[in-house]
């Protein structure tokens, strides 16, 4: 079995067969790159629970489901969407890692924003804190959800 590699042209071969180096892939879902990163996988995993939430948009409008059942909604679609694969995810740099925690916050306070809805405080309607958002939610936010469900 003759295996050679030529890393300046990104090639592979096996038996005189030549193959290309891709910089990165799908395996079962997840997205594999040969710098590690995770930022592109998350960000793909926020999208697509993205899709999910604006194809359940009639039921978060809804007036007939109480915040109860849409909070269960988010809990078991578009959190299952996002961090699907997430006990794989490693990451590397401090200041990488507060930036992907932070698209994963925005995520969920959007989401909490529509089922929460507005508040009417002195004549106006006004948009919820970020801190409210966090106080209704009793402190459990998607972050701390993730990092629990990783393997140690």
């Amino acid at each position: 079995m003759n295996f050679a590699r030529e890393r300046r042209y990104g090639r592979a071969g096996l038996n005189g067969v030549t193959c290309e180096e891709g910089a990165e892939f799908i395996y079962l879902g997840t997205l594999i790159s040969n710098d590690n990163s995770v930022e592109k996988e998350i960000q793909r995993h926020i999208l697509a629970s993205n899709r999910t939430y604006f194809a359940a948009m009639s039921l978060f409008r809804s007036r007939l489901l109480s915040r109860a059942t849409k909070i269960i909604l988010y809990k078991t679609l578009m959190r299952q969407v996002v961090s699907y694969g997430a006990e794989a995810w490693t990451l590397t740099k401090k200041e990488e890692e507060e930036e992907e925690e932070e698209a994963l916050l925005i995520f969920e306070r959007k989401i909490f924003r529509r089922i929460y809805g507005p508040k009417h405080e002195n004549g106006e309607w006004k948009s919820r804190a970020n801190r409210e958002l966090e106080e209704m939610s009793k402190g459990e936010n998607i972050v701390k959800w993730i990092k629990g469900q990783r393997v140690s």
